[in-house]
């Protein structure tokens, strides 16, 4: 099997014994890696009454990893999220999918739950699993600092140890595992850390044809404005967009009661670069380096992170929202679901929160210090609800909508409410097109077209967290030059459809595993706040809520195109011409 290692690991935390298994080609051929391996392997295990610590906790590599295909140092957390009952993948960047795949192991899967809390240490093939109670207590840094440079490292901190509902693993100090709280699947299984070393070869097929196709792909990045332009991700990080969603009104304000924050200049991409003299850092295999660090050695945060502790908590200081990103690593908090939290709290509450308010609440909540910090660490949705308000939380399925106010985007309107995760904008990503304009420009005030649109973008994206690769790669690249690296680096013949097909394959999986978790199409919707309230219009970009029979129609047409059901499930014809009969 080239680009695998054919050999996974196991892992029981309960009997604290380890094995060495072969890699299931079967489940290579028809999930490639990462995400959709990771799911195929929970399979109806994760239909199961939740428990955190009975849930298995998968780490996979993809056969891209530690090759020369561009941004191939990635890796894919998966399991259960305590956070909405979902299905939880996380991509994650760093270092910890390439020592994976050098270590010898394409994934590791980790079931039990131990009596004291443990660390996993592998080293080429070696595994030890030995006691940690010298890490207990101790945030991101305090561990790492013990665990020493070598090698990558993924650990929680005290939020995952008291399992807060949208803990993180954070991998390599600020690559952060966050969205669904799977870093309180790790902190109830009583693992605080994982050290991987690997300096074993990875065999590739064709090592001139992978040359020929990452050439391709740099030539199609290079040339790509997004990407590599004086305004791009590259230069800027992924902050750049600030400026972008600013000028079109639609930047989650105020818990996402208005769509235009009149102070967000004070913390774009170009202001942080200003402030803090940043340079560029990124994964292993990137060219991009969309990582930004300052002069000191501040982790700058992303998008999705300065807006939200900016204008979805009407905060114009940037040192805050700097501090507020490092707060959450070190505690091991997913940002989104931490800032939107707090707008939801200070709605409640009717008040705005002062920064230092702020940087208090994250602490309170990391640590569960107070019965404060208790509330919010359970997430908007449960605090909301407990107070009788859950109008009040800006979710979808229970997980906090990232920076896109949807009243702006159609298209991310449609692809919140259908992701299978809950309320992400990565399983589709809209806007690309809507906003981006990449690969071509759609009217972004329309669902005319979305429905379509967006199930191949999330069978697309499907792939790529598969692959893994980075998604910023194809606002460039496709799925066409993909194809061909793939195919050097295993062998086998990929071509865009077929590997459109695995992704169609996974998502379906996954939309099957959620129904048995009782989701239905009642779970595919917005806020009620998006139907009923406008935006902030300008006299040239007009804001109006969205429209409910336009958007039930997409939703509908989206169903129809994905071939379920009226209720929005898989039917078993479908799942029997996927190749998913076995799961029924």
């Amino acid at each position: 099997m080239h680009g695998y290692t054919s050999r996974s690991l196991k892992i029981d935390l309960s009997a604290k014994t380890s094995e060495i298994i072969a890699t299931p080609s079967s489940l290579a051929e028809q999930f490639i890696g990462g995400r959709g391996l990771g799911i195929a392997l929970i399979g109806k295990r994760i239909s199961l009454d939740y428990d955190a610590a009975g849930m298995p906790l998968i780490f996979s590599s993809g056969p891209l990893v530690a090759t020369e295909a561009p941004t191939s140092g990635r890796s894919t957390v998966i399991s259960r999220s305590p956070l909405t009952g979902t299905i939880a993948d996380c991509s994650v960047g760093g270092r910890f999918g390439t020592e994976l795949k050098r270590a010898g192991f394409d994934f590791i899967e980790i079931t039990g739950t131990s009596d004291r809390w443990v660390m996993v240490t592998i080293e080429d093939l070696a595994v030890t699993i030995s006691d940690a109670a010298h890490l207990e207590g101790k945030n991101v840094t305090g561990v790492r600092d013990l665990l020493g440079p070598e090698g990558s490292n993924a650990v929680i901190g005290l939020a995952g140890e008291r399992q807060a509902r949208y803990s993180s693993i954070v991998f390599d100090g600020h690559y952060l595992a966050g969205r669904g709280g799977i870093g309180a699947v790790m902190g109830a299984k009583r693992l605080k850390a994982i050290k991987i070393k690997g300096t074993l070869p990875v065999s590739v097929a064709d090592s001139a044809g992978l040359k020929e196709a990452r050439e391709e792909i740099m030539r199609l990045l290079r040339a790509s404005q997004a990407i590599f332009g004086e305004l791009g991700i590259s230069e800027f990080g992924t902050a750049a967009l600030v400026d972008l969603i600013h000028a079109r009104r639609m930047e989650p304000t105020g818990n996402f009661k208005k769509t235009f924050y009149d102070a967000s200049s004070s913390y774009s991409g170009y202001t942080l670069r200003q402030c803090y003299q940043t340079k560029k850092t990124g994964c292993r295999g990137c060219p991009i380096l969309c990582k930004k660090v300052g002069n000191k050695g501040e982790v700058m945060p992303e998008y999705e992170t300065v807006s939200h502790f900016g204008a979805l908590n009407f905060n114009n200081d940037a040192a805050a929202i700097v501090e507020a990103n490092r707060l959450c690593n070190e505690y091991g908090l997913d940002t989104i679901s931490a800032a939107a939290t707090l707008s939801c709290y200070a709605e409640l509450e009717n008040r705005v929160l002062s920064p230092q308010e702020m940087l208090d609440i994250i602490a309170e909540i990391g640590g569960m210090t107070t019965y404060r910090g208790r509330l919010l660490s359970q997430g908007s949705y449960r605090y909301a609800q407990a107070a009788g308000r859950p109008e009040a939380s800006m979710s979808v399925k229970g997980l906090e909508l990232p920076a896109y106010d949807p009243r702006g985007a159609y298209g991310m309107a449609l692809a919140y409410a259908t992701s299978n995760r809950g309320g992400c904008h990565l399983r589709a990503y809209p806007i690309s097109h809507e906003i981006l304009r990449k690969p071509v420009a759609t009217d972004r005030f329309s669902f005319e077209g979305k429905a379509r649109i967006i199930r191949i973008a999330e069978d697309m994206n499907a792939v790529i967290d598969s692959l893994t690769a980075c998604k910023f790669v194809f606002f460039a690249a496709s799925l066409e030059e993909y194809a061909r690296a793939v195919s050097a680096v295993t062998g086998r013949t990929y071509d865009m459809q077929s590997l459109l097909k695995t992704g169609e394959r996974i998502y379906v999986l996954e939309r099957y595993l959620n129904s048995l978790n009782g989701f239905t199409s009642a779970d595919d919707d917005l806020p009620k706040r998006f139907f009923i309230e406008e935006g902030s219009s300008s006299p040239n970009i007009i804001v109006k809520p969205l429209n409910r029979q336009e958007f039930l129609s997409a939703r509908s047409n989206y169903y129809r195109i994905r071939g379920y059901d009226a209720h929005g499930l898989p039917t078993e014809a479908l799942m029997e011409r996927l190749g998913l009969g076995q799961y029924l």
